[in-house]
């Protein structure tokens, strides 16, 4: 117990502030192989490109111990692209929706026509097309584009920020808010369970109460003596607190786990899983609407390949082959000390996008949900930190747990001893 508490003195204190873990996140890129097909109300054709892979380094700072048996801090995550892992080369270009374009013309589909025709020509003057090709680099990284000022000239605070436009400009060097969770000190049942994020008990993105809960833990670790049933964490960039579920027992490098899952009710939109109502307006199942806590910005995440979604929103592309072993996600975690020991969450994010009237650039696009990438957030205990892993939390506590029996079953015959000499 003394060991999982978040308590400089102890062992897992460590990894809990420096992961030592070698996280890799592996990002897989939609190409459009038919864009002015697709532009003329074609079925758009998909091609997967990737991985493109980059080293992941977690780490703490801001650490602040507080009197109610909490911690704050910061945890900055840092992405360094390696070639030798990759399938490709961020010099590379591929052809893409213009996101940026794509979204502002959905999001003034309901403003007044004046307005959309002065977008439309601000698009022509600028050579906006539905589709660009640009490099990896720049769609997850970020490029400039004049269309972000033009777009705050005609609706201000549509876009509220300036400068490069790109998928992950948000996610390197940066942190993931303030965190404050218990330290276990007091009560070891709610080491790692988050108090509050950015100061919230709950956050304000959703419908219902329930969906706008901070359930479960930061997604690090998660309180000794688990259960084989669910665990939950809170995930700032889905916006929410997600439940997997125990899928089953197995053994990592001699470590016992839990697998934990997720459940198909994940991203089932209201009808199908009524808890979900909250997070609607809803599509097809298997789909998140995050536009909320996305600017307003038609976004949507899924499973990669729409695993586990509405058979109809895999139709309305071509390309997607959906399968558990490439695209489900798993947890497998120590469930004496709530040490996650293997990992590789996976989401997607999509765009809606379609024709808007009055807005040429749109063309005749059909109404579609189209992938535009999906990425695996992997990672496991290896080396000398799964050789001390084991050692101190699986090896000796198994050898006291032998001793225990031990000493007991040599305490029964002298305690019979002593009643026959009484």
């Amino acid at each position: 117990l003394q060991n999982v508490r978040i308590d400089p003195t102890s062992i897992s204190f460590g990894m809990w502030k420096d992961i030592p873990v070698p996280f890799y996140m592996s990002v897989y890129l939609f190409e459009v192989l038919n864009p002015k097909e697709t532009l003329q109300g074609a079925k758009p054709v998909l091609n997967q490109r990737g991985p493109y892979v980059y080293r992941e380094y977690r780490y703490k700072t801001n650490i602040t111990f507080h009197d109610n048996d909490t911690v704050s801090f910061l945890e900055y995550r840092q992405l360094f692209f390696q070639p030798h892992m990759s399938s490709g080369s961020e010099e590379e270009y591929i052809v893409v929706p213009n996101v940026l374009m794509m979204g502002a013309a959905v999001m003034m589909e309901n403003l007044p026509n004046f307005v959309k025709l002065l977008l439309s020509g601000a698009l022509a003057g600028l050579k906006q097309e539905a589709f660009m090709n640009r490099t990896v680099g720049e769609i997850l990284w970020g490029y400039d584009d004049p269309l972000i000022d033009t777009i705050n000239t005609l609706v201000p605070g549509l876009m509220p920020f300036k400068g490069k436009f790109g998928l992950f400009i948000e996610l390197n060097n940066s942190n993931s808010g303030l965190f404050t969770v218990y330290t276990g000190m007091k009560n070891i049942s709610r080491v790692h369970m988050v108090d509050s994020w950015n100061g919230l008990k709950k956050v304000n993105y959703w419908r219902s109460n329930e969906c706008n809960m901070i359930n479960g833990t930061a997604g690090e670790m998660w309180p000794p003596f688990m259960s084989p049933t669910s665990l939950e964490f809170y995930s700032p960039d889905a916006c929410r607190s997600m439940t997997l579920v125990y899928e089953q027992s197995g053994k990592f490098e001699g470590v016992p786990t839990y697998r934990f899952v997720a459940p198909k009710t994940l991203f089932a939109n209201g009808t199908d899983y009524p808890p979900n109502e909250g997070f609607c307006p809803c599509m097809q199942s298997g789909i998140q609407n995050v536009s909320t806590c996305r600017l307003k910005a038609p976004m949507f995440i899924s499973h990669p390949h729409f695993y586990n979604a509405d058979p109809a929103l895999v139709s309305a592309v071509e390309g997607l082959h959906p399968s558990k072993d490439q695209h489900a996600l798993f947890l497998d975690v120590h469930p004496m000390t709530g040490i996650p020991m293997n990992c590789s969450i996976k989401l997607q994010l999509n765009q809606y996008i379609k024709h808007v009237s009055g807005i040429i650039q749109t063309g005749k696009i059909k109404p579609v949900v189209l992938p535009l990438l999906w990425f695996a957030e992997s990672g496991s205990i290896e080396g000398s930190v799964l050789k001390q892993f084991y050692t101190n939390l699986v090896l000796i506590p198994s050898l006291l747990d032998y001793l225990q029996y031990i000493f007991l079953g040599l305490s029964v015959p002298l305690l019979i001893a002593a009643a026959v000499l009484m």
